[in-house]
Protein backbone atom coordinates (compact mmCIF):
# COMPACT_ATOMS: atom_id res chain seq x y z
CA UNK A 1 0.00 0.00 0.00
CA UNK A 2 2.81 2.45 -0.80
CA UNK A 3 -0.28 4.90 -1.88
CA UNK A 4 -0.56 5.70 2.05
CA UNK A 5 1.49 8.41 3.20
CA UNK A 6 3.63 8.50 6.37
CA UNK A 7 1.09 10.75 8.04
CA UNK A 8 -1.96 8.66 7.59
CA UNK A 9 0.39 5.55 8.21
CA UNK A 10 1.26 7.29 11.99
CA UNK A 11 -2.28 8.04 12.47
CA UNK A 12 -3.89 4.79 12.13
CA UNK A 13 -1.19 2.73 13.67
CA UNK A 14 -2.39 4.94 16.74
CA UNK A 15 -5.87 5.38 16.53
CA UNK A 16 -7.31 1.73 14.81
CA UNK A 17 -6.22 -0.52 17.66
CA UNK A 18 -7.75 2.26 20.09
CA UNK A 19 -10.73 2.18 17.85
CA UNK A 20 -11.27 -1.82 18.23
CA UNK A 21 -10.73 -1.70 21.90
CA UNK A 22 -12.87 1.09 22.95
CA UNK A 23 -15.70 1.14 20.05
CA UNK A 24 -18.49 -0.94 21.64
CA UNK A 25 -20.69 -0.48 18.41
CA UNK A 26 -19.32 -1.12 14.44
CA UNK A 27 -17.56 1.37 13.54
CA UNK A 28 -15.39 2.89 10.38
CA UNK A 29 -13.43 5.49 8.55
CA UNK A 30 -15.19 7.00 5.99
CA UNK A 31 -14.31 10.41 3.50
CA UNK A 32 -11.15 10.44 1.58
CA UNK A 33 -9.30 7.85 4.11
CA UNK A 34 -11.60 5.30 3.31
CA UNK A 35 -11.31 6.02 -0.36
CA UNK A 36 -7.72 5.87 -0.55
CA UNK A 37 -7.39 2.20 2.06
CA UNK A 38 -9.55 0.98 -1.26
CA UNK A 39 -7.14 2.52 -3.96
CA UNK A 40 -8.96 5.64 -4.92
CA UNK A 41 -6.52 8.68 -5.87
CA UNK A 42 -7.45 11.09 -3.41
CA UNK A 43 -5.60 13.65 -1.25
CA UNK A 44 -6.26 13.39 2.50
CA UNK A 45 -6.08 15.58 5.20
CA UNK A 46 -8.04 14.62 7.98
CA UNK A 47 -9.18 10.85 8.99
CA UNK A 48 -12.97 10.61 9.44
CA UNK A 49 -14.42 8.22 12.08
CA UNK A 50 -18.09 7.23 11.89
CA UNK A 51 -19.10 5.80 15.48
CA UNK A 52 -22.30 5.57 17.31
CA UNK A 53 -23.06 8.71 19.55
CA UNK A 54 -22.12 6.74 22.76
CA UNK A 55 -18.56 5.27 21.22
CA UNK A 56 -18.01 9.25 20.33
CA UNK A 57 -18.18 10.19 23.94
CA UNK A 58 -15.95 7.20 24.73
CA UNK A 59 -13.44 8.61 22.61
CA UNK A 60 -13.86 12.34 23.34
CA UNK A 61 -13.13 10.76 27.22
CA UNK A 62 -10.07 8.71 25.73
CA UNK A 63 -8.86 11.21 23.69
CA UNK A 64 -9.58 14.75 25.62
CA UNK A 65 -6.01 15.89 25.71
CA UNK A 66 -5.46 15.88 22.51
CA UNK A 67 -9.05 17.71 21.85
CA UNK A 68 -9.36 20.73 19.36
CA UNK A 69 -11.62 22.94 21.62
CA UNK A 70 -11.77 25.54 18.66
CA UNK A 71 -12.53 23.52 16.15
CA UNK A 72 -16.27 23.95 14.25
CA UNK A 73 -17.28 21.27 11.81
CA UNK A 74 -17.70 22.87 8.18
CA UNK A 75 -21.22 22.47 6.67
CA UNK A 76 -23.65 22.31 9.95
CA UNK A 77 -26.47 22.74 7.67
CA UNK A 78 -25.76 19.86 6.14
CA UNK A 79 -24.46 17.37 8.72
CA UNK A 80 -24.56 17.17 12.71
CA UNK A 81 -23.46 14.69 14.86
CA UNK A 82 -21.44 14.10 18.18
CA UNK A 83 -18.26 15.62 16.75
CA UNK A 84 -14.82 16.20 17.79
CA UNK A 85 -11.43 16.91 15.71
CA UNK A 86 -8.54 15.30 17.85
CA UNK A 87 -4.60 16.24 17.00
CA UNK A 88 -2.69 12.91 16.90
CA UNK A 89 1.04 12.49 15.05
CA UNK A 90 0.51 12.70 11.17
CA UNK A 91 -3.13 13.77 10.26
CA UNK A 92 -5.83 15.33 12.63
CA UNK A 93 -9.05 13.14 13.31
CA UNK A 94 -12.39 13.90 13.35
CA UNK A 95 -14.99 11.22 14.93
CA UNK A 96 -18.45 11.61 13.94
CA UNK A 97 -21.05 10.17 16.44
CA UNK A 98 -24.46 9.19 15.14
CA UNK A 99 -23.59 11.44 11.93
CA UNK A 100 -26.96 12.60 10.43
CA UNK A 101 -27.15 14.25 6.59
CA UNK A 102 -30.17 16.88 5.66
CA UNK A 103 -31.35 16.10 2.95
CA UNK A 104 -34.66 16.72 1.33
CA UNK A 105 -36.84 14.77 3.29
CA UNK A 106 -34.84 16.26 6.97
CA UNK A 107 -32.58 14.84 8.66
CA UNK A 108 -31.17 10.96 8.42
CA UNK A 109 -28.61 8.89 9.77
CA UNK A 110 -25.81 8.06 7.77
CA UNK A 111 -25.69 4.30 7.36
CA UNK A 112 -22.02 2.99 6.45
CA UNK A 113 -23.79 0.09 4.48
CA UNK A 114 -21.86 -2.84 4.10
CA UNK A 115 -18.12 -2.62 5.83
CA UNK A 116 -15.35 -4.50 4.46
CA UNK A 117 -11.66 -5.01 6.23
CA UNK A 118 -8.53 -3.20 4.70
CA UNK A 119 -5.43 -4.70 5.87
CA UNK A 120 -2.67 -2.07 6.40
CA UNK A 121 0.42 -3.68 8.24
CA UNK A 122 -1.04 -6.11 10.97
CA UNK A 123 -3.92 -3.15 11.17
CA UNK A 124 -7.60 -4.32 10.32
CA UNK A 125 -9.50 -1.12 8.90
CA UNK A 126 -13.01 -1.13 8.30
CA UNK A 127 -14.48 1.06 5.81
CA UNK A 128 -17.71 1.43 3.58
CA UNK A 129 -17.85 -1.47 0.80
CA UNK A 130 -16.84 0.68 -2.51
CA UNK A 131 -19.99 0.72 -3.78
CA UNK A 132 -21.40 1.98 -0.03
CA UNK A 133 -18.55 4.75 -0.22
CA UNK A 134 -20.13 6.04 -3.55
CA UNK A 135 -23.35 5.90 -2.39
CA UNK A 136 -22.61 7.89 0.73
CA UNK A 137 -20.34 10.23 -1.33
CA UNK A 138 -22.77 11.02 -3.62
CA UNK A 139 -25.53 11.36 -0.94
CA UNK A 140 -23.17 14.43 0.44
CA UNK A 141 -23.43 16.54 -2.47
CA UNK A 142 -20.26 18.73 -2.16
CA UNK A 143 -18.04 18.93 -4.76
CA UNK A 144 -15.11 16.93 -3.01
CA UNK A 145 -17.07 13.95 -2.77
CA UNK A 146 -18.78 14.15 -6.17
CA UNK A 147 -15.25 13.92 -7.46
CA UNK A 148 -13.80 11.36 -4.71
CA UNK A 149 -16.94 9.25 -5.54
CA UNK A 150 -15.76 9.37 -9.49
CA UNK A 151 -12.02 8.18 -8.31
CA UNK A 152 -13.84 5.53 -6.45
CA UNK A 153 -16.00 4.41 -9.35
CA UNK A 154 -12.88 4.42 -12.18
CA UNK A 155 -11.04 2.21 -9.60
CA UNK A 156 -14.30 -0.09 -9.82
CA UNK A 157 -14.29 0.17 -13.26
CA UNK A 158 -10.37 -0.60 -13.60
CA UNK A 159 -9.91 -4.21 -15.14
CA UNK A 160 -6.67 -4.03 -12.62
CA UNK A 161 -8.46 -3.46 -9.56
CA UNK A 162 -5.93 -4.63 -6.77
CA UNK A 163 -3.11 -4.92 -8.55
CA UNK A 164 -0.60 -2.21 -6.23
Amino acid sequence: MSHVTPALYATLAEIVPELHVHCVEPWCLLGSAAALLVGAEVGVADVDVLVSRDDAERLMLLWASRRESTHEPADADRFRSHFARFRFPGLPVEVMGGLQLHAGNGWQPVKAGRLTLVGLNGLAVPVPSIPDQIRLLESFGRDKDRRRAASLRALASSPHRGEH
